[in-house]
């Protein structure tokens, strides 16, 4: 694995998500390798802006979505406080390694904070080790795996 030079840091204004950033973030949903039409995004975004439960944070460089972060809170079964989630953190490849998502994640964890939350988990794919030793930096430790399964679709 090469080791990634880092380049300078940009300015960066960090916003809570809207509706109307539909596009930008079908584009990063694509570069994060799931691919998202604006229709799919704009139905996602109805549901989760108006989620409580969920914030959605875009990082804006020059005016343009560079970034964005989206988390939710839930109750467990196996914990008894409300717990964070990272469920999605993606930059745009024109903007890695200029330190926003550090500053996404600041945010998010922020946020967090303010909602009395205090264990926050997220998961990542085993072949984004560029992502595993970004999250170990930020104090974030490994401790288990995740399965999938991927269940036939109820008939209409």
């Amino acid at each position: 694995m090469s080791r990634a030079i880092e380049a300078a840091p940009i300015a960066l204004g960090i916003r809570p998500a809207e509706l109307s950033d539909a596009s930008a973030l079908a584009g990063l949903m694509c570069e994060l390798g799931y691919e998202t039409r604006l229709a799919e995004m704009e139905m996602r975004l109805d549901s989760i802006l108006t989620d409580a439960r969920y914030k959605t944070f875009v990082a804006v460089n020059e005016g343009k979505i560079c970034g964005m972060i989206g988390t939710v809170c839930d109750h467990s079964h196996v914990h008894n406080n409300v717990s964070g989630r990272i469920i999605a953190l993606v930059v745009s490849k024109t903007k890695r390694r200029r330190g926003v998502a550090g500053q996404l994640v600041a945010v998010a964890e922020n946020d967090f904070a303010e909602r009395n939350i205090t264990r926050i988990t997220l998961t990542t794919r085993f072949e984004r080790e560029d992502a595993h030793k970004f999250y170990e930096n930020l104090g974030y430790s490994r401790n288990g795996f995740r399965f999938i399964k991927n269940l036939p679709a109820a008939a209409d």
